[in-house]
């Protein structure tokens, strides 16, 4: 009995719940999903799940957004932390010029592979 008060099942049911919102194809899906995560946030009782649904209210819009067209920041945000490893190799060179070099050559390596 790993769990005898049946909260890390109950937070265990929140966190699907939510995979299932962010996975329906239509409004009225995502509706239902999100009164079912309501009920399980209740039912779940922690500070923690009931934070998550109140960021999920604030959000709604812009979920509902994701669900009607799919886009998503995905693609900005992978550039954006390829942008940053590139940046990283290149700390600790004092001499901005040699800093530059190894940028160029570390985003040249990236673009030809």
């Amino acid at each position: 009995a790993d769990d005898a008060t049946g909260q890390l099942q109950a937070v265990w049911k929140v966190k699907e719940q939510l995979r299932i919102l962010l996975r329906t194809n239509s409004l009225a899906d995502a509706a239902d999903a999100k009164e079912e995560l309501r009920t399980l946030v209740e039912a779940a009782g922690r500070p923690e799940t009931n934070k998550l649904y109140r960021t999920i209210c604030r959000w709604w819009n812009e979920i509902e957004v994701l669900i009607v067209t799919g886009a998503t920041t995905g693609k900005v945000e992978a550039n954006n932390t390829g942008i940053k490893h590139i940046k990283r190799t290149a700390r600790g060179y004092r001499n901005p010029a040699n800093y530059q070099s190894i940028i160029l050559m570390r985003s040249a390596v990236r673009t030809a592979a």
